[in-house]
């Protein structure tokens, strides 16, 4: 796949990162770069003052340095910022962040040669992956102790891992027969400071949290047959009024799917029965006529997690194809700028919105699981969605333990990263954005995210057999059957945690929405009134 600084998308980083695929930087690329590193080199020659060429760097900017020990000074940078300590990012975040840092530096405004970013993509298409700890990074000037552990690699320093196994870096390049960088001016600057690592971090969850949105959509259709709801409440005309594109497509896709339910109820029919039960004084009915805000608020709720979804996209990937470093080379108007770019103040906001997203989903899931587990809210269903044996058996009341403390935590980690500023570096870098951290604690909440909606599935499904699964809808009976080749109804009690894992990975792998668009088609269609 082509490398060209412009058209890095979500869905295809995320894509390279978890494959063995090949990059390559597009050949007008090589031009760029070469062309900003003879104007940097002509300005040198006339003993311009140029951050991080000929002066020192952070705290120390006011020191003058001499070309003369250039690669002295790029090494002692990369060597004393890469401080970030912890567990290793996960192969593919290390792998996603190298990719985003190509494809911001073959945008050729950077003034690093091409041969040394040529270097970077052999080295992720051998598979290195360095060792790189998670914790750290302020987030402006960029995520400088991540990208210096790959820095250091690609020098033939620090750690990483070859094929799997963690070697000293000299020792696996050797293997390879790959030769380390050798840095002169600038470029070790223009390897680690910006945004690269939150950006790709950014946009896996972003990947991630799309597909979870979609099956979780699905998830709700099923819900909402298992509670008995109604289906009129998610007739298009409602939503067109709120105009909202989000909660438009979310209703459409829960009234398109339910079309073919016996099992959602008919509110018409509701409004008949309960005709004949008035009388000429107040009467308790036997039925509500509308469902509770977790069953007949589903648009209205997951409808702005859509639409966050869909801003945070477009702001992890007008990062991901930035020129993020500083200085920046401008040849089409003989230009050096001393900027800003670094700063990761995008990416924390964007991340703290989808952070709060996926609590969204989690508080809803945590809401549907409780109606299903309590009797008194079910619609008829037993308690703890235990038929047989109630009371010698528990049923389903240990899985929400998980469910329960797993959403008041991921509540708990909701306080935004991107106003946590504090100064350092001589208060230099006086106001940081704290965008890794945002990334990483959006990633730990999806990862909860994941176990509470399979939680609801295993609910929504024990519960859909118990009321008759003849009676669901076309397409939430093959999510039915594709839960239940991995988990059985449950008639006796069993320790949880397989179950409930094994449905996550039904969830992350995409089967349930493969499943589903390999039966009736692509799903988008749903998500249109017209369908």
């Amino acid at each position: 796949m082509f490398i060209d600084g412009n058209s890095l998308s979500v869905r295809n980083l995320a894509y390279m990162a978890r494959t063995d695929e090949r990059i390559e930087i597009g050949a007008e690329c090589y031009a760029k770069m070469d062309s900003s590193r003879a104007l940097l080199e002509s300005r040198i020659a006339r003993d311009e003052i140029i951050y991080g060429v000929n002066t020192s760097l952070g705290g120390f900017v006011r020191w003058l340095v001499p070309t003369s020990q250039a690669n002295q000074l790029q090494m002692n940078l990369i060597s004393a910022v890469a401080s970030n300590c912890g567990n290793p990012f996960a192969p593919e975040v290390v792998r996603a962040s190298m990719i985003a840092r190509v494809n911001s530096l073959v945008r050729g405004h950077s003034a690093i040669r091409s041969s040394q970013v040529q270097s970077y993509v052999d080295l992720i298409n051998a598979g290195v992956v360095p060792f790189v700890p998670e914790k750290g990074s302020l987030g402006a000037s960029g995520d400088l102790g991540p990208l210096a552990a790959v820095a250091l690699v690609s020098c033939g320093k620090w750690k990483a891992f070859f094929n799997g196994e963690l070697k000293p870096t000299e020792v696996g390049l050797k293997e390879l027969n790959l030769l380390p960088l050798v840095l002169d001016y600038k470029e070790g600057l223009a390897l680690i400071n910006g945004t690269s690592f939150m950006a790709a971090l950014g946009a896996l969850v972003v990947d991630d949290f799309d597909h979870l949105l979609k099956t979780y959509d699905l998830i709700s259709c099923l819900s909402i047959e298992a509670l008995k709801g109604r289906r009129k409440p998610f007739h298009p005309s409602a939503h067109r009024a709120k105009n909202h594109k989000g909660q438009i497509r979310t209703a459409s896709l829960i009234y398109n799917i339910l079309k073919t339910s016996r099992m959602a109820v008919d509110e018409d029919l509701v409004s008949l029965r309960l005709r004949k039960q008035l009388t000429h004084t107040a009467v308790e009915g036997d039925l509500p006529i509308e469902d509770s805000y977790s069953v007949r608020c589903t648009p209205q709720i997951l409808g702005p997690l859509k639409d966050h979804l869909s801003h945070v996209r477009d702001i992890v990937e007008n990062e991901l194809n930035s020129s993020n470093d500083n200085p920046l080379v401008f040849c089409d108007n003989d230009l050096i700028v001393h900027n800003g770019n670094f700063h990761g103040q995008y990416i924390s906001s964007s991340m703290d919105l989808l952070s709060q997203s996926i609590v969204t989903l989690c508080n809803l899931s945590d809401r549907r699981i409780d109606r299903f587990l309590d009797a008194n809210n079910s619609n008829g269903l037993p308690a703890f969605l235990c038929r047989e044996n109630p009371g010698l058996r528990l049923g389903l009341m240990g899985g929400q333990f998980l469910a329960t403390s797993l959403t008041a935590e991921v509540r708990s980690l909701c306080t935004p990263l991107s106003i946590q500023t504090l100064t350092s570096t001589g208060d230099f870098q006086d106001h940081v954005s704290m965008g890794l951290i945002a990334a990483r604690r959006a990633s730990q909440i999806l990862e909860s995210a994941h176990l509470i909606a399979s939680f609801e599935l295993i609910c929504a499904c024990q519960a859909a057999e118990i009321r008759g699964t003849t009676d669901l809808s076309r397409e939430t009976r093959i999510i039915f059957d594709t839960v239940r080749q991995s988990v059985p109804y449950l008639d006796t009690d069993t320790p949880m945690t397989n179950i409930i894992e094994s449905v996550s990975t039904l969830i992350k792998n995409r089967t349930i929405l493969d499943n589903i668009e390999r039966e009736i088609g692509a799903i988008e269609s749903y998500y249109s009134s017209e369908h």
